[in-house]
């Protein structure tokens, strides 16, 4: 019974909390707008309700999966983002549905030497920007999984299945993420809202699975945290950036293309679990 309170609570709150960000947001148009520190409070607002509803209900923050955990969830976590973007990315080159190129890598290179960026620079920026912006990546996500992995997933686990925690967690995430998809820019352009919204949902419905099993074997928030971090870093700052797009492109990669959609069944199909699933220590 207080889990279900807990929840409902944790719920109104990041409804409540979340709407005041989402008015600034839509009325503005564009995640980007005010430099983008509306999105970045926008995705803190799950982790500071989970923070409150923790301390309301247990007058402390302990609870939350705080201790990082054993060292193979976290590279896990970091390690599958990497595995499907290669993956998807990889097939898209590979076909011709889209082309690799390194032109916006080396214009983004460029702004930080005053030699021509070769090939072994390429490589040296590639190999800082997936180990080191990660960090940086972990600024935001920590805010969500806080709120997701930290609060929600282990309250519903105490009352349901493995499977319908996860499941619930993963259509409240998916709902949290709509307005942004439907009112505002974040978007792939050239794709129509509603279908970049049905691959996202499909998408994070998925691969949602990955998030809670991480959470649940190592009793920790962080593998999640790092899984959502290096999901971003990958797909925004790396794979998406590399791709010359055709009329076809848009359809295929990135958060609201048919190929990570595809890529989230699978990973659900690995992760799915037929028994509850007792959570580490």
């Amino acid at each position: 019974m207080k889990s279900k309170k807990k929840i409902l609570t944790y719920l109104a709150i990041l409804i409540m909390l979340s709407g005041i960000f989402y008015y600034v947001i839509l009325t503005a148009g564009s995640i980007n707008a005010d430099g983008g520190l509306y999105v970045l409070g926008l995705m803190w607002v799950p982790g500071f309700s989970g923070l409150l509803t923790q301390l309301i209900f247990e007058h402390s923050l302990r609870g939350m999966g705080w201790a990082p955990g054993r060292f193979k969830y976290l590279l896990l976590g970091y390690v599958i983002p990497l595995a499907y973007c290669i993956a998807v990315y990889g097939i898209t080159w590979v076909t011709g549905l889209g082309n690799l190129s390194d032109t916006n890598l080396l214009s983004t290179i460029a702004r930080y030497t005053t030699h021509t960026p070769n090939t072994f620079m390429v490589i040296i920026y590639v190999a800082i920007v997936a180990i080191f912006g990660i960090f940086v990546s972990l600024i935001t996500s920590t805010g969500e999984e806080l709120g997701w992995r930290g609060l929600l997933f282990p309250e519903l686990s105490k009352v349901t299945s493995f499977n319908k925690a996860t499941l619930i967690t993963g259509v409240v995430w998916c709902l949290w993420h709509l307005p942004l998809i439907l009112f505002a820019d974040y978007i792939t352009p050239g794709i129509s809202r509603w279908y970049g919204a049905v691959m996202f949902v499909i998408m994070l419905t998925g691969i949602n699975f990955a998030f809670c099993w991480l959470r649940a074997k190592s009793g920790s928030f962080w593998p999640a945290a790092i899984l959502h971090a290096s999901h971003n870093l990958f797909i925004q700052s790396l794979f998406t950036p590399l791709t010359i797009q055709n009329n076809i492109t848009p359809y295929i990669i990135d958060e609201f293309g048919i190929g990570l959609a595809l890529t989230g069944i699978v990973i659900a199909l690995i992760f799915f679990e037929k028994r509850k699933i007792a959570f580490a220590q």
